[in-house]
C-alpha cells in the first residue's frame, strides 16, 4: 500500500534524475502525457531511480530485475548512472529491440523460459544467492511510488483534470498514479482483453492469475495484478476498461499517422480506450491519456485499418 505522501517523497528523491515529460493538448478536452519520451523510452525509469536511491548503499552484486523489457531497461539505465552492475532476466520471447538495448546499457542479460514468471523466479534466486538488490517490475512500494510521480506532474500540467487513462500490466504504474492523485482525479485502468489482470482481480475480489497473450503482451504481459495495485485500486475506486488487439494497433497507428507520436502497442492501450469508444468521457470531462512506452520497431508503426481521429486534431 502506498499513499500520496510516499509519491511526494519519491518525487523529491528522483528530482533531476528523470525528465518532466510534456503534455500535448488536443482540442476536445484530451491531453496526451508523453511519457514515451522518458529515459529508456518508458515511465519505468522513475521507479528504478526511486528504488535504487531509497535502498541506499548497494553490495558489489549491484541490482537484479526480471522484465519483459521496459523495466529491465530502466534498471540497467539507473544502475549505469550510479556505477553499479545490473543483471536482467527476460523471457526468451522478449522483443529483440529491447534485449539489444539492455546489452547496450551494459546489463548482463539472461534469457529464461517463455513467460515473465520464469524470468522472475530466476531473478529472485540470483538476488538471494548474490545479495544483489532485487527490483520488482511493478509490485514494490518504492517502484510504485516512483511511477506515481507522473500523476503529480499531471495535476500541475492540466488544470481541472478529471480523469487519467492508464495502461495496466502488473499495475505498478496504476498504483502509483492512483495514489498520487487520490481525491483530486479519477484513474481508469485500460488493459488488453487478452491480459485482463485488473479486470479479473476486481471481479474476483483479489488478484488472480490470468492467461496472457496478444499484441501488447511484451509490456502488459504480467499474468497477475500486483498486491499493491489491487489495494490502491480498491481504495481509490479505480475504473477498468478492456480493449482488443485491433483497437490497440489502430490507436498506435493513429498516434503515428496523425500526431507523429511513436509508441509501442502497450503504450497505445490507454488511447485505444478513447479512440475506439470503450471509454466515453462525459460532456466537459477533462481527460489525460498516458502514452507510457516507445520501445518498438518503427517499421511496424502503421496499420491499414487505422482511421483518422477526426475530432482529435491538435491545436
Amino acid at each position: 500500500m502506498i499513499s500520496t505522501s510516499e509519491v511526494e517523497r519519491a518525487a523529491a528523491r528522483i528530482h533531476g534524475r528523470i525528465r518532466r515529460t510534456p503534455v500535448l493538448a488536443a482540442d476536445d478536452g484530451v491531453w496526451f502525457k508523453l511519457e514515451q519520451l522518458q529515459h529508456t523510452g518508458s515511465f519505468k525509469a522513475r521507479g528504478a531511480f526511486n528504488r535504487i536511491i531509497a535502498a541506499g548503499a548497494l553490495s558489489a552484486a549491484g541490482v537484479v530485475a526480471a522484465s519483459g523489457g521496459n523495466a529491465g531497461l530502466a534498471i540497467a539505465y539507473a544502475a549505469r548512472e550510479f556505477g553499479v552492475t545490473a543483471r536482467v532476466y527476460v523471457p526468451a520471447n522478449a522483443p529483440a529491440v529491447k534485449v539489444a538495448k539492455l546489452r547496450k546499457l551494459g546489463a548482463a542479460v539472461e534469457l529464461v523460459g517463455a513467460k515473465y514468471a520464469d524470468a522472475y523466479d530466476a531473478a529472485v534466486k540470483h538476488a538471494a544467492d548474490s545479495g544483489a538488490l532485487f527490483c520488482h517490475a511493478y509490485d514494490q512500494p518504492d517502484i510504485c511510488a516512483g511511477q506515481g510521480t507522473i500523476g503529480l506532474e499531471l495535476l500541475e500540467q492540466v488544470d481541472g483534470l478529471d480523469t487519467i487513462l492508464v495502461a495496466v500490466g502488473g499495475g505498478g504504474l496504476l498504483a502509483g498514479i492512483a495514489a498520487a492523485v487520490e481525491g483530486r482525479a479519477r484513474v481508469v485502468g485500460v488493459e488488453p482483453a487478452t491480459a485482463p489482470t485488473l479486470n479479473a482481480a476486481l471481479a474476483a475480489g483479489e488478484p488472480v492469475t490470468v492467461e496472457v497473450s496478444g499484441a501488447a503482451a511484451d509490456s502488459l504481459g504480467a499474468s497477475r495484478l500486483g498486491d499493491i495495485a489491487f489495494a490502491v485500486a480498491t481504495r481509490t475506486d479505480v475504473g477498468s476498461v478492456l480493449v482488443d488487439d485491433a483497437a490497440i494497433l489502430d490507436a498506435r497507428a493513429a498516434l503515428w499517422d496523425h500526431y507523429r507520436l511513436a509508441v509501442e502497442p502497450g503504450g497505445a492501450a490507454a488511447y485505444a480506450a478513447l479512440a475506439g469508444g470503450a471509454y466515453r468521457p462525459a460532456p466537459g470531462e477533462r481527460v489525460a491519456v498516458l502514452l507510457c512506452g516507445a520501445n518498438t520497431d518503427p517499421a511496424t508503426l502503421t496499420s491499414p485499418t487505422a482511421a483518422p481521429p477526426a475530432a482529435r486534431t491538435l491545436r
